[in-house]
């Protein structure tokens, strides 16, 4: 990966107006932030920055307004759980441009911390019109992402800036960054990859980049129905989608000439009705009822699973392998979670997991603090994967 810099390289910053791009997209109901998670990852760098001096000038988005004020989409309603996290005053301008904006920052002291407006009010947000750029770099210095789950997006406030003034990741992007190196960058070997989900759809490229990295890739959840039926193997009703047989046989012919063993369910858990604690019953993947469906993969399978954790230096993983929402059909997801929970506490695999349902499995099997690193940055992790530019990262390492 090429160096970027970090704030272990910005020196003397005392005073300095430092534009720090964050993702303070987080739930809210009732005016309320419902999970502050995002915050509580950026506090380390608002701290950090805010402690050696300088002018902490937040950067952010909130929900999709279209490049026009929306009172719901306001990041006023939010100041309260960012000083909470932070233990300190927020201060607050209810524009990221012009006047408002420049006002506020110059009524900041060194060590002082302020939220500019939904960046999104804009137009030339999500254009990354130049005059847009332009009038935010006005009230910045030195300009920090600390934004990873923004960076596949070459935005104004996410790849712009980072042209106008001195660029740096900032704490977690940095830690994002060096988590993902491990995980497929340049990894131990063996590598194993955990992908799952209902769709094999919205996971072709992810897949395709996969087979050519990893020694190993399980496929779980709705998406291995759909191996298994372009082996000619009849799913029952499943969830399955027949008419990407053809692509489910070229990822396997990709993996088999690039040297990855594809491992499928051998056994699942099958039912009648999708629906918590519904009657169900283990059966070989060669014997499902036509009139049921799998819903988790089966005992077999999981040892299958684990014994491919067990032998992997490196894991990373997108995507649950059953219906873990309902009972008892997360058996196996909770299992192969709590396996290489142990594998890594036990210093011996480098745990690497992302996506919005995977962060949610890994929850719900009680282990997401004992991987080496779970990213929540959504879409952008999935870029990742699949091997694409993320724009808000290149531009760092251009930078």
């Amino acid at each position: 990966m090429p160096a970027f810099k970090t704030l272990d390289d910005l020196h003397d910053i005392a005073g300095k107006r430092v534009l720090l791009r964050v993702d303070l997209n987080v739930p809210v109901s009732g005016g309320k932030v419902t999970d502050a998670t995002r915050i509580e990852r950026v506090a380390p760098t608002i701290k950090e920055l805010s402690a050696k001096g300088a002018k902490v000038i937040l950067l952010a988005h909130f929900g999709r307004p279209k490049g026009e004020p929306v009172a719901d989409m306001s990041l006023s309603q939010i100041i309260s759980a960012v000083e909470e996290v932070l233990d300190q005053a927020v201060a607050f301008a209810d524009d990221c441009i012009g006047e408002s904006a420049a006002n506020a920052v110059a009524a900041l002291n060194n060590g002082d911390v302020l939220l500019l407006e939904n960046t999104r009010f804009h137009k030339g947000e999500e254009k990354n019109d130049a005059n847009f750029t332009a009038e935010l770099a006005k009230n910045g210095d030195i300009y920090v992402n600390d934004a990873f789950s923004a960076a596949h997006r070459a935005h104004a406030s996410t790849e712009g800036l980072a042209h106008l003034l001195p660029a740096y990741a900032g704490r977690t992007m940095q830690a994002e960054l060096e988590a993902l190196e491990k995980g497929l960058g340049q990894p131990t070997h063996p590598v194993v990859a955990i992908v799952g989900g209902a769709k094999v759809s919205s996971k072709i490229d992810l897949l395709m980049n996969l087979v050519k990295k990893v020694d190993a890739l399980v496929i779980g959840g709705g998406m291995a129905n759909t191996f298994i039926a372009a082996q000619g193997i009849d799913v029952g009703k499943s969830l399955c989608e027949h008419d990407l047989a053809a692509t489910a046989k070229q990822i396997m012919i990709e993996a088999e000439t690039a040297g990855c063993t594809i491992v499928l369910p051998v056994d699942g858990v099958v039912a009648r009705e999708f629906k918590a604690n519904a009657a169900n019953e283990t059966v070989s993947v060669s014997a499902i009822p036509a009139d049921a469906m799998m819903l988790d993969v089966g005992p077999q399978s999981v040892a299958l699973v684990n014994d491919w954790i067990s032998k992997a230096a490196t894991l990373v993983w997108n995507g649950p392998l059953g219906a873990f929402e309902i009972t008892p059909f997360d058996t196996a997801t909770v299992s192969a979670a709590k396996h290489a929970a142990e594998r890594t506490k036990a210093g011996k695999l480098v745990s690497v997991a992302g996506g919005g349902d995977t962060v949610s499995a890994l929850n719900h099997a009680g282990v997401a603090d004992d991987f080496s690193y779970v990213s929540t940055a959504g879409g952008a992790f999935l870029e990742w994967m699949e091997g694409k530019e993320l724009p808000g990262v290149a531009v760092l390492q251009s930078a």
